[in-house]
């Protein structure tokens, strides 16, 4: 096991879509930015193949300029959170809907090999030298292709950016020393946030949700880090907002009362899933053991 770093700290998000970065984890990477944090979001494809969500921003011109607007709405998230990002240039799958399920696109990220798409992100790590790397679990927080397929590349280069033998000419090694995954959507967190609303006698926007819950059941006993972060839950929204096409500000985004929310539920909520330092769980801290 590794010791503390003396250097500044280094953070790595890798997300599938533009808009991901600010409804995952993005009131914790406020509070690390804040903090002194170096943190870059890298963004895997354009979200070219997103539906517009926010009503308001159901217009053909929208539409036609999908990408260009994305691209915006991305760089005003980014700027609301203090970080650094780049793109890997793949190709959104969009989300296949139907029965039987309709293959995806040709040239897709979601069809790439986890090889050749892992290249670039090892480029990027062994450049950026993140000292934490997160990303989704297995089943990408939920089935979309294309948050599978981020998983799957992330712990690849997480994996690889370290051997001198792969990837050569993609930059000097690197061994990143935290790999986490997100864990945003807990039935603990949407169950506590739930019944805080219920007794305040609002309605809670949760309730069809749990009661159709088919996750794993065993998921919330897989959270070992929880980051306090309700101060930043208000940058954490303005990062939402920007992304208008994909967010209805009077939507269910926001039905939870800020206020509530720092009261019921303060943390964002991460598994730690490989460590090269000495560290002990529960956490609350992403860089326990390098401090």
């Amino acid at each position: 096991m590794g010791y503390p770093v003396s250097e500044q700290l280094r953070l790595m998000h890798v997300h599938a879509h533009p808009d991901d970065e600010s409804s995952k984890g993005a009131a914790s990477t406020a509070r690390y930015v804040a903090e002194g944090v170096e943190v870059l979001v890298v963004t895997c494809t354009g979200g070219e193949r997103g539906s517009i969500l926010n009503p308001k921003m159901d217009r053909p011109e929208v539409l036609a300029n999908i990408s260009e607007i994305r691209r915006k709405e991305m760089n005003s998230a980014r700027e609301i959170l203090g970080v650094e990002q780049e793109w890997l240039g793949f190709v959104d799958s969009g989300l296949p809907e139907g029965d039987p399920l309709p293959p995806l696109p040709d040239g897709c990220f979601g069809l790439m090999s986890v090889e050749k798409a892992a290249e670039p992100l090892v480029e990027i790590m062994r450049r950026f030298r993140p000292h934490v790397v997160t990303t989704y679990d297995e089943n990408g927080g939920y089935p979309h292709p294309d948050h599978i397929m981020c998983h799957k590349i992330t712990v690849a280069a997480f994996e690889a950016a370290a051997d001198p033998t792969r990837y050569v000419g993609s930059g000097d090694p690197w061994q990143p020393l935290k790999l986490y995954y997100h864990h945003s959507f807990s039935r603990m967190r949407l169950q506590a946030l739930g019944d805080a609303m219920e007794k305040r006698g609002l309605t809670s926007p949760y309730t069809e949700w749990l009661a159709e819950w088919d996750g794993d059941e065993n998921w919330d006993d897989r959270v070992t880090t929880r980051v306090e972060c309700a101060e930043y839950f208000s940058v954490r929204d303005r990062a939402l907002l920007a992304h208008a096409t994909q967010i209805d500000p009077d939507g269910s985004w926001f039905a939870v009362p800020l206020e509530l929310a720092q009261q019921a539920w303060p943390t964002e909520d991460y598994e730690l899933v490989t460590s090269h330092v000495s560290t002990q769980t529960p956490e609350d801290d992403l860089f326990a053991g390098l401090r």
